[in-house]
């Protein structure tokens, strides 16, 4: 079903494109995007490096899943379109699963902004790509 990796390729594309915003000095949610402790101290500093390099990453699963779906661009050696079909969905599993203190399904850490937003769409967003990466790995 290409409808799948259309909405994986559409996800990390605006996943990236964000990213690529706050490389670039954008402030809007990044508050929100970024673990905190109880005092607001930030635990990750998103610097604009770092974010250009998520951001590309992002960009790089997009069109992973645009050459997928097209069947005539293999842009990416065989071994990847082997291994990354299955890495991709479970790194974002992980990421819904959590790290079982500040972030994911079973985090501890309940009482920030920042924890309330993963609750509600950060992830969910990863548990949603997670499924739909497993769903598109097992088409082939």
């Amino acid at each position: 079903m290409e409808i799948i990796g259309v909405l994986l390729f559409a996800i990390f594309i605006l996943l990236g494109i964000l990213h690529y915003y706050w490389a670039f000095g954008g402030k809007k949610w990044l508050v929100k995007a970024l673990r905190v402790k109880r005092k607001g101290k930030r635990i990750l500093s998103l610097n604009r490096v770092l974010s250009f390099v998520v951001g590309t990453i992002l960009i790089l699963f997009g069109v992973f899943y645009l050459t997928i779906i097209s069947k005539s661009i293999n842009i990416f050696p065989e071994w990847i379109y082997i291994y990354f079909r299955w890495i991709i969905p479970v790194i974002f599993l992980l990421r819904a699963i959590g790290d079982f203190k500040h972030v994911g399904f079973f985090k501890k850490r309940t009482y920030t902004a920042f924890s309330r937003i993963d609750l509600h769409f950060h992830t969910p967003l990863c548990l949603v790509i997670g499924i739909l990466g497993i769903q598109e790995a097992l088409i082939v």
